[in-house]
């Protein structure tokens, strides 16, 4: 007897399209993210984009390609996501979780690349030949994703996505520049400003510890110019991880560090409150008390803590949802931020790549502060602004993050149709 999802299913496919297939089952989407576990950016990616899917696309099965995983990363995911199946493996690798993901990615309706960097276009090439739709989601890229060596095939491959969203428009106008036609070019939204876990329970428990005060205090994190990985060099040009940093590299930390510990030292005098350092990315742990806490006078120093162990993505969020303002060099842990209503300062530097400037895609451009031409008094001027009137600071928050909504709202439709058609 057919059941209530068959009869959905034929009906919807008569009048055009169904994110079932002709056999009841729902059809599926790969997401490929999780790109790593050392940065709670690279995490956060991953229940972000998850979330908005379940939120728009319930129906939908979900299969996650899991670059890289650990035990803590994997729990969130299976307790947030129970319905959602994890694989990992590498294209063209020979074991079984290799050809498991293959034949995954040929099973799917629909391949989506999440928010990220990377320049990678292996998956497009693997997508075209098994002959599946592929999209990017939140992407950014440099120029040199159309220029250059092999130029002609990547844009080939990027012409030929059913749709490529931008997580900022400095990305969107390089492609849309170079010619890119995709059915749809357009700006959206990093996916992890989708985030909603949270571990409410460890974060409480490290604030008391740390004897933090919800909306009275801030945290701060630094980027260096330091190897990812002990031992480990950056094989990129530029390097953006050496493993030998130069002078001029070197002075770049010690300058930028000395503009934290002054914004660090008028928020202490000013307002009493602590300073979290709190890190978004690992290797940042050691530097940031080396460069910020250890060079801070004694009276300023005591109303400084570091967070002594990497932090979950979901701690993470639970201990920004209840500081005043988060501060920081690198992007990923304002979005967390923002994701849970807490005002943020981005001091960027635009040769980490352009994703600074989703900020001020989506409203917040006062809060955009480049890192090196601004100097800390103009910084702590921004943070004091944002403390004089906190609800209004909240408000912005809140605006900015109805339009990210709007915009993932949209993107999803886009892809629903997409899998009524596959």
């Amino acid at each position: 007897m057919p059941t209530r999802r068959h009869f959905i299913a034929s009906v919807t496919a008569a009048l055009g399209g169904s994110v079932f297939a002709a056999n009841g089952k729902p059809k599926t989407l790969l997401l490929q993210s999780a790109w790593d576990t050392v940065n709670i950016g690279d995490i956060g990616h991953t229940p972000g984009t998850l979330r908005v899917i379940e939120e728009h696309l319930p129906e939908v099965k979900v299969v996650l390609w899991a670059m890289k995983l650990d035990e803590r990363v994997t729990a969130m995911l299976k307790t947030r996501f129970p319905k959602v199946e994890i694989l990992q493996g590498s294209l063209t690798g020979k074991g079984e979780k290799d050809e498991a993901l293959r034949q995954a990615i040929a099973g799917c309706d629909l391949f989506i690349r999440n928010s990220g960097m990377g320049q990678d276009i292996s998956f497009m090439q693997f997508c075209q030949k098994a002959g599946k739709p592929y999209g990017l989601f939140g992407q950014s890229y440099f120029a040199s994703m159309v220029e250059g060596k092999g130029a002609e095939e990547r844009i080939a491959l990027l012409n030929a996505a059913s749709f490529i969203y931008t997580r900022e428009t400095k990305t969107l106008s390089i492609l849309k520049n170079a010619g890119i036609k995709t059915p749809v070019l357009e700006f959206g939204p990093d996916g992890c400003l989708g985030i909603d876990v949270r571990d409410d329970e460890r974060g409480l428990a490290t604030m008391k510890k740390l004897g933090l005060e919800e909306r009275k205090f801030i945290t701060l994190q630094l980027r260096t110019n330091t190897a990812k990985l002990p031992g480990v060099d950056d094989t990129r040009t530029p390097k953006l991880n050496p493993l030998h940093p130069t002078a001029e590299q070197i002075a770049d930390d010690e300058r930028r560090a000395a503009k934290y510990r002054e914004l660090v030292t008028m928020w202490v005098k000013k307002t009493g409150h602590k300073v979290l350092i709190a890190p978004e990315v690992k290797k940042e742990m050691e530097h940031n008390k080396r460069l910020i806490h250890d060079q801070l006078p004694p009276e300023i120093q005591k109303h400084v803590v570091n967070l002594e162990y990497f932090w979950n993505a979901d701690e993470a969020a639970s201990i920004f949802a209840r500081a005043h303002t988060i501060v920081c060099h690198e992007p990923h842990s304002p979005i967390i931020a923002l994701a849970n209503g807490t005002p943020v300062i981005h001091t960027y530097s635009e040769f980490h790549s352009p994703k600074c400037w989703m900020f001020k895609d989506i409203g917040l451009g006062e809060w955009l502060l480049e890192m090196d031409e601004t100097p800390a008094e103009k910084m702590a001027e921004t943070l004091f602004t944002i403390d004089a009137d906190y609800p209004a600071a909240q408000a912005k928050v809140k605006k900015a993050m109805a339009y990210v909504h709007d915009c993932f709202g949209k993107s999803m439709q886009h892809v629903k149709g997409i899998l009524e058609k596959a």
